[in-house]
């Protein structure tokens, strides 16, 4: 007789209540289940060896990026300084440690602080790249709505440092705890007296990144000032760090470099355009300078007049200016794109002195049939046979007469603007890439959207803030591109697009620039006030053409002047930090 001995089972702590639970049919809901099952997957990664969130983005980082990242969680415990060359991607790999961060749960609280040029890009990056949509900006209107509560009541704020730093809101957003604190163009923090150094180095952070593509711009110190603000105590005393790294008599010159560079790489990363072998094809930028039809610049004419002399009349509140900044942009885009602005503003209470003058000009708009630019624009679009253009204008109702005028003129199209559902945006790139010639975009597609598929590029209109027009480049001129980028930019004798691309492109060799370089350049010509405020400043207080180009060449030098002292920066940091600081 054979006796069976049934085996016995022998259950981990804990377990009946499981099996008892399955029994019962007792099941967990799917999304308790998930995040079990992302809490049980974490627990198996060693610190951050493995990155949980690169299979959740919309793109797909450089390996130098990744280990960027790695470094910045792993062995900087989330407290140190990205400072890869210029175009290299610093906002990409600060993305990768806000995304890391919060799908491991480790950061709730996230503030972003940048110069006031950078805030929506960093919104579209942030949202086209890794999904995360959910941040808001200090110039939103749900944010502005909410006043000084906003602060606290928004978790996840990109904000212009220098409304930030404001009396008000500093104190509000000072008494705040935050998860995590990204600088970017973290340079201007270099003086610790400064009310912009003193503000980060004061807010409670857990976690804080500084972003810079050039520590050091004129003395060893401003080291010893960001370092402080990520670990204070790490370099000891201003006084103690002078005796120990910086040569008596010549503040730009180290000593004891070897333990400078020891105790560097505990706080920062950098990567030079050689080490990471991010090469791109040539670029070649083309004025197509046109003549208005008499009955244009007649109209060009009298707006600029009624805008210089508005300007000048003393009420010169910010919307005020902001829109009469709009309407000299408008006239050198379309007559259709001013109209519409001119009766909007002749129907105001505000402008009812200037009602008659308004409606005059909109009278005169309407009548205008010539278009010199959109005649230019054919012209290009038959000579580039069969090759993908992609059309950039600024203003949605000169996107609509663009549209009329390629739909009689038989050529195919495919519109892209703001008004469109992202669903929608998505389809047509697809078109675009698959089947579609020519794409005629507002400014959406400058932001977040690459499009390196295509090698030529039209600016029917010129944005006056020179970081936009580079934001546009930046969507065809990028990894991935094979061919040379043609770029078109159309301009009419005489008006100011015409001066601003003399500046730009003959003087300063915009074009040319590594994309990242004109934002630097914009960084050291001035802090405080916007490239495009100084453009109409100069237009406004020219009283005839000759001081008009004497003022725009003015603005030339200083443009010149800061890429000068950007070069310099950029050879003294190569200097002093070498290729020491890869990750």
């Amino acid at each position: 007789m054979v006796t069976h001995v049934q085996p016995t089972i022998s259950l981990q702590p804990g377990a009946e209540a499981v099996v008892t639970a399955v029994a019962r049919q007792h099941f967990a809901t799917p999304q308790a289940y998930r995040l079990q099952l992302a809490a049980a997957h974490m627990l198996l990664i060693g610190g951050f060896d493995e990155l949980i969130c690169l299979d959740k983005l919309h793109f797909e980082p450089f390996p130098y990026q990744i280990k960027a990242a790695q470094a910045a969680l792993r062995r900087f415990r989330g407290r140190g300084m990205l400072c890869d060359e210029v175009g290299l991607g610093k906002t990409i790999e600060a993305g990768l440690v806000i995304k890391e961060y919060l799908m491991r749960q480790m950061a709730e609280r996230i503030l972003i602080l940048t110069p006031p040029g950078l805030v929506q890009q960093w919104r579209e990056e942030l949202a086209q790249k890794f999904g995360l949509r959910d941040f808001v900006t200090n110039s939103d209107e749900e944010f502005r709505a909410a006043g000084d509560d906003a602060w606290a009541e928004f978790p996840h704020v990109i904000a212009s440092i220098a409304a930030a730093r404001l009396t008000g809101s500093r104190e509000i957003i000072t008494s705040l705890n935050y998860d995590l604190v990204i600088v970017d163009e973290a340079h201007h923090l270099k003086n610790r007296s400064s009310v912009t150094w003193k503000f980060v180095n004061a807010l409670q952070k857990r976690f804080i990144l500084m972003l810079t593509a050039t520590p050091v711009e004129n003395r060893l110190e401003e080291l010893y000032n960001l370092i402080t603000i990520l670990k204070p105590g790490q370099l000891k005393t201003p006084q103690e760090f002078r005796r120990q790294f910086v040569v008596k008599g010549d503040p730009h010159s180290p000593k004891n470099r070897g333990l400078l560079r020891e105790l560097m790489a505990d706080v920062m990363i950098r990567h030079s355009r050689g080490q990471v072998s991010v090469k791109l094809p040539p670029r070649r930028a083309h004025t197509v300078r046109l003549a208005l039809s008499s009955a244009e610049q007649a109209l060009y004419q009298r707006v600029s007049q009624f805008v210089r002399r508005a300007l000048t009349e003393g009420r010169d509140s910010g919307s005020r200016k902001l829109t009469l900044g709009i309407l000299q942009r408008e006239i050198g885009s379309s007559a259709t794109a001013v109209t519409h602005t001119l009766r909007k503003l002749a129907a105001q209470p505000a402008w009812k002195t200037h009602k008659a003058d308004l409606l005059s000009l909109a009278d005169e708009a309407t009548a205008v049939t010539d278009w010199a630019k959109a005649d230019a624009l054919l012209k290009i679009l038959h000579s580039a046979g069969q090759d993908r253009v992609l059309i950039f204008t600024h203003f949605q109702a000169t996107l609509e007469s663009l549209s009329e005028r390629l739909t009689a003129a038989g050529i195919e199209f495919i519109p892209y603007h703001g008004g469109l559902t992202i669903a929608q945006k998505d389809e047509a790139i697809h078109r675009f890439e698959q089947e579609g010639r020519v794409l005629l975009s507002t400014e959406a597609a400058g932001e977040g959207r690459n499009l390196q598929f295509c090698h030529i590029m039209v600016n029917f209109d010129l944005p006056w803030n020179p970081q936009r027009i580079e934001q546009r480049v930046g969507r065809i001129h990028r990894v991935g591109q094979t061919k040379r980028v043609e770029i078109f930019n159309l301009s009419a004798q005489g008006t100011i697009e015409d001066y601003l691309l003399n500046i730009l492109d003959r003087k300063l060799n915009m074009f040319e620039l590594v994309i990242g370089e004109m934002e630097m350049i914009l960084g050291y010509l001035t802090q405080e006030q916007d490239f495009e405020e100084m453009l109409l400043e100069v237009w406004m207080n020219s009283a005839d053409e000759t001081g008009l180009e004497t003022g725009m060449n003015e603005l030339g030098d200083r443009l010149l002047a800061a890429r000068d002292t950007m070069h310099r920066v950029q050879t003294f940091d190569d200097t002093l930090f070498g290729e020491d600081f890869t990750a």
